[in-house]
């Protein structure tokens, strides 16, 4: 590292970095830090934010509404100064180891529930002064400028210590929520005022095992009671005592103070107590993980349900669209051929029509005897013969006329001689002829060529 141009202080962080974040490539580690300006803990809280597909909370909204916070003592894992393991460096006395003699168990019996006695009494005291206006309420203006200040003054002072939450009260109690983690919360008053504060800064969260403790199990915020947010913090956690720190973990469905941290005490000791009450606390948070994991895999298996759901909805609708246009399709059918049949029925109908008016038109058969009488022999499509005289004035439409009412004869036909072939009369001729239609029909036989006796096909066009 030092051959690329890294003091020893940026080697270290780079070191820390790559063993909180878990990145294996130094390089990586060293660029990350690099873009935050060596912070690691600005560092690290974005890397985990990136992990989480979140923004970072110094670009995130400060306006957050905090869950509701249950602060019950009866509830709570409480150690203090004057447990085992604790210390203190102020001026009030601890009442020390317990005596072996009956004396000394006398008196220690006696000097624990003077403290006791004292200390329930000054806090009631300091109640009753802050209802009475001691201490006047402080409005709120930047709380996320006021954690970043105390961050920042807190490293200058104690360059080792766990990465602090890099935003507001409201935000770390959400994020500790919606990850089903645990929150530790350490109000931090001035150092130079209360020994037992330099004391727990200097030597007990500068511990290396206490780091990797906390960073590893907790995510945690600190605030000094001296600004808005720091203060507004400690009104609704009650302080009794510096230094101070609360666990506040989910339990029950409900953000809960579910250990109180009051006083200095060493490293090991503050590594006990953490370790105690999220063992007893852990189970809540495991509950909690497996009924989100549930009721995700219940909200996934419905969501996939309902998606099944909605592909088979709409295939049934393809279906049925399917089996509509079939009907469809079939009803047009049906329709068509009864529109067909109708309209055949109608033009059998009109023929039958016809041959009823058209009959009145054909001409009388002359005798046999009739000088200018031409006997015609029709050979019909059915192979029926017919045999019927007429006048040589005698048009080629009367000839149709007594062709067309004969039941015998079809509907659409043609007249036209045998050889030479010449067709004398057809409906599509006369159909195409539309203004010689009367110098067609109204020639007579003889005009034709028609005479004594002829021979006559009679073609049905419908065949």
């Amino acid at each position: 590292m030092e051959a690329e141009g890294l003091t020893n202080e940026q080697t270290d962080k780079v070191l820390q970095f790559q063993d909180l974040t878990g990145i294996e490539d130094m390089n990586v580690c060293r660029d990350v830090l690099i873009r935050h300006q060596w912070d690691l803990e600005v560092a690290f809280q974005e890397q985990m934010n990136i992990r989480e597909g979140r923004p970072t909370m110094l670009t995130a909204s400060t306006d957050v509404r905090a869950p509701a916070v249950i602060n019950d003592r009866f509830l709570q894992q409480v150690f203090s100064a004057n447990m085992p393991g604790g210390r203190t460096v102020s001026r009030v006395p601890s009442i020390g180891p317990m005596p072996r003699t009956f004396t000394g168990m006398l008196g220690y019996v006696i000097n624990f529930v003077f403290q006791y006695f004292y200390s329930t009494l000054s806090g009631i005291v300091r109640a009753f002064i802050n209802i009475g206006g001691g201490n006047e309420p402080r409005i709120i203006t930047d709380p996320l400028a006021d954690v970043m200040k105390f961050i920042r003054e807190y490293y200058e002072r104690y360059p080792e210590h766990p990465v602090f939450y890099q935003g507001t009260y409201a935000q770390a109690l959400n994020d500790a929520k919606q990850e089903l983690r645990f929150l530790l919360v350490y109000l931090h008053k001035d150092p130079t005022q209360n020994p037992d504060v330099e004391s727990f800064c200097r030597d007990t969260l500068s511990s290396r095992s206490i780091i990797d403790y906390i960073n590893t199990h907790t995510l945690l915020w600190g605030c000094d009671v001296s600004t808005p947010e720091g203060y507004r913090v400690m009104q609704s956690i009650t302080v009794r005592t510096y230094p101070l720190m609360v666990m506040i973990s989910l339990r029950a469905n409900r953000m809960m103070v579910v250990g109180r941290f009051e006083g200095d005490c060493t490293p090991e000791e503050l590594q006990r107590r953490l370790q105690a009450v999220i063992a007893v606390n852990e189970v809540w948070l495991s509950q909690a993980r497996a009924d989100r994991l549930e009721r995700n895999f219940t909200q996934t298996l419905r969501r996939q349900q309902d998606e099944a759901y909605e592909q088979s909805l709409l295939a049934d609708e393809e279906k049925e669209r399917q089996r509509q246009r079939e009907r469809d399709a079939a009803r047009q059918v049906l329709e068509a051929e009864e529109r067909a049949r109708r309209d055949v029925e109608l033009r059998k109908e009109e023929i039958a029509r016809q041959k009823i008016e058209l009959a009145n038109l054909v001409p009388p058969e002359p005798p046999a005897d009739a000088i200018d009488a031409i006997a015609v022999v029709f050979k019909l499509p059915s192979g029926t013969r017919l045999e019927r005289r007429f006048q040589q004035t005698d048009s080629i439409l009367d000839v149709y006329h007594f062709l067309f009412c004969h039941p015998a004869s079809p509907d659409e036909f043609e007249i036209t001689t045998n050889f030479p072939k010449r067709v004398l009369y057809s409906k599509a001729a006369i159909d195409a002829a539309e203004c010689a239609v009367n110098d067609i029909v109204n020639k007579t036989l003889k005009e034709v060529g028609l005479k004594n006796r002829e021979v006559l096909f009679v073609n049905d066009l419908e065949a």
